[in-house]
This record gives structure tokens, C-alpha cells and sequence, in this order.
């Protein structure tokens, strides 16, 4: 029998010898001491209960105070490892944003297989399918590299000392990635006066017509310090059509100054790296118009589509490069296939004498 039936049943006789007078010692003694035992047994259970809640807030109280540490601790580390927990951020970062990328490259890839048409990609998705190429070459020997037993200790704190020449963009900071922009527009730059003398050099192939002096205007503006309008550049599209300026005419060292213009490297096969680049950039100005066009674009799309087309812009109005921009659209309108070497050169016809360039230039 359980210890509570005996005492209910010790109780219920205590009640009932009660009830009727016949009450022994004994019994009474019994129930007495059944009763202390069973408060005994209550506050047990109590004094258990009191005790867990006891150890969960301790146990709660530990817990507090290691996550207290741990962000203590993540100061400390800032402060006495600064150069470590920055390199830590910007590859973790980094790669997060570097596979995100590539991850819709290849998306981008395998729809291109399929569609055959950049018509249905977005101006973002043409220009990030433009630029991945370059970048994945770019980050593969710090990969690579890393993955080599111990490796990492050498190549991590390396690129990020060296982030321009080893990191691609996904791993600069903003301040970064205005200054490298900067930069690598100067170099591009350095070439525009190369790629305008070999046009001067060339005008002796002209027939005598009433385009050479048309040319020979553009030119002469070129050379005083401003640039030509639109209607003068496509009075002039058929010398781009057929020689002396179509691609195939172009001298090998005007293809390669051209490239480099255009942020390419030199090499073999430039004529056909050219008309990919030509390809490429009418097919950007396909989706700034087909996206609703430049006054669509904030600023900061409106300066990356300055920058790719060869005009430094981080010091222009949003209106300043919309009208800018509006120019180039207007000759990559007319430009097909065959006129590709126009569209080429059309930094040279909007932006040779451009102020913010010759700043970075001169």
C-alpha cells in the first residue's frame, strides 16, 4: 500500500473514532505522526522545485555572461588585431558577394545557350555578364593559391595589401572602388590621343568628296578643344562602314590602342575582341532604352554607364551625364554590324576634350 492511501486511511479512522468517542492513544499518535511526515514530504517537494529554478537561472545567468564575453571578446580583437579582423571582413564579404555573381553568370550563361538574344537580360545583367569574365581571372590565383596547405597565411594578407592587382571589385570597399574606378579610366584615357592621331593619319585616303571636308571639320573641332554634334558624326558613318576606318582597314597598332581605350588587354585576335566590345556596349544601350532610358538610371548607374563609356563622371550632375549619355544613344542608334568601329570610337568623338577627363589627364 502507498505511503498517502495509509495515510488517508489513518484519517479517515481518526475521523470516525472521533465521530464516536472510541479514540485510543495509539491511533491518535499514528495519525499524528503520519500527518508531520506528510508535511515533511510536501516540502520536499517544494525544496525540489525551489532548486531547479535555482539552477535555471544560473545556468541562464552563465549563458548571459559568456555571450557578454564573446562580445566583449570581438572588441578586444578590434582593437589589438585591427589589420586581421578588417581582412577577415573583407574576404568573407567578398565571397559572399563574389558567388552571389557568379551564381547569375552562369544562370545568365545557360539562358544565352538557349536564347541565343541578350534581349530579354537586363542593362545589370549585361553588364555583370561583361565584367564576370574578366574578375574570375583576376581572383583565380588568390583561389587557387588558398587552397594550398598554408597557403592562405601568405596570399590573404598579400591581396589585401594589393587589392587592385590581386582582388576583383566584389572585394574593394566603397572608397576603393572610386579610387581604383579613377585610375583605371586615366589609363584608358592615356591612349585617346594615340587613337586620334591615327584617324588624322589616315585622311590622305580619303577621295576628295564633300564627306572628307565634313571630316575634316570634326577633326579640326577635335583639335580646337570641343567636340562635334551628333549630326556631324553621322554625316561621316560611311567612312566606318568601308576604308579607311572600318575595323578591317584599322593598323594593327590602332587596334591595340583602341582596346586599351576600351579597358581591353592587347593581344591576338583584336579585331575580333573589338566587335565583341562594340556588340557588347550596343547591346547595353538596347536596354537602357528598352528599361525606359536615361532618366531612368540614379546616379550611380548613370556614373558606371559614364565610366564604361569612357567619361569620368564623378564630379557631373545627374542631368550632365543623362545629356552626355543621350549623345551616345542617339549614334548607337544608327549603328549596326557593319559600323561597328563608329560606336568604338565615339569616346573619342564625345569625351577626348571632355574637362572631367583631362583632369585625371593632365
Amino acid at each position: 500500500m502507498s505511503l498517502y492511501r495509509i495515510i488517508n486511511s489513518s484519517r479517515i479512522l481518526y475521523q470516525g473514532n472521533r465521530s464516536s468517542s472510541i479514540i485510543s492513544n495509539t491511533n491518535y499518535n499514528n495519525y499524528v505522526l503520519l500527518q508531520k511526515f506528510r508535511f515533511q514530504i510536501d516540502n520536499r517537494g517544494k525544496h525540489t522545485k525551489s532548486i531547479k529554478k535555482e539552477k535555471e537561472k544560473f545556468r541562464m545567468y552563465v549563458v548571459q555572461r559568456y555571450m557578454d564575453y564573446v562580445k566583449e571578446y570581438s572588441s578586444v580583437l578590434e582593437t589589438r588585431f585591427p589589420s586581421a579582423v578588417k581582412m577577415y571582413r573583407v574576404f568573407s564579404v567578398g565571397m559572399k558577394e563574389f558567388l552571389r555573381d557568379l551564381k547569375r553568370y552562369i544562370t545568365l550563361r545557360i539562358n544565352l545557350v538557349k536564347d541565343q538574344s541578350f534581349s530579354n537580360m537586363s542593362r545589370q545583367d549585361i553588364e555583370l555578364y561583361e565584367k564576370m569574365p574578366s574578375d574570375m581571372w583576376r581572383i583565380a590565383p588568390v583561389l587557387i593559391l588558398s587552397a594550398i596547405p598554408f597557403g592562405n597565411y601568405i596570399i590573404f594578407p598579400l591581396a589585401f595589401l594589393k587589392p587592385k592587382m590581386l582582388l576583383c571589385s566584389h572585394f574593394w570597399s566603397i572608397q576603393q572602388k572610386a579610387e581604383f574606378s579613377i585610375q583605371i579610366l586615366t589609363e584608358r584615357l592615356k591612349n585617346n590621343r594615340v587613337v586620334l592621331r591615327s584617324l588624322q593619319a589616315k585622311m590622305d585616303a580619303i577621295p576628295d568628296t564633300e564627306i572628307k571636308k565634313k571630316w575634316e571639320r570634326i577633326l579640326a573641332l577635335l583639335g580646337s578643344g570641343v567636340h562635334p554634334s551628333v549630326s556631324d558624326i553621322l554625316n561621316c558613318k560611311e567612312l566606318f562602314i568601308k576604308e579607311p576606318y572600318h575595323l578591317s582597314s584599322l593598323s594593327y597598332n590602332h587596334l591595340g590602342h583602341l582596346l586599351k581605350m576600351h579597358g581591353l588587354k592587347k593581344g591576338l585576335l583584336r579585331r575580333k575582341k573589338l566587335k565583341y566590345r562594340a556588340f557588347i556596349l550596343l547591346e547595353m544601350d538596347k536596354a537602357i532604352i528598352r528599361e525606359g532610358g536615361v532618366e531612368k538610371l540614379g546616379t550611380d548607374n548613370l556614373r558606371n554607364a559614364c565610366h564604361i563609356r569612357g567619361l569620368n563622371g564623378s564630379h557631373l550632375t545627374n542631368q550632365n551625364m543623362r545629356d552626355w549619355l543621350l549623345q551616345w544613344l542617339n549614334i548607337s542608334q544608327n549603328v549596326d554590324k557593319d559600323s561597328y568601329s563608329l560606336l568604338l570610337h565615339c569616346p573619342i568623338f564625345f569625351a577626348y576634350n571632355h574637362p572631367q577627363n583631362w583632369v585625371l589627364i593632365y
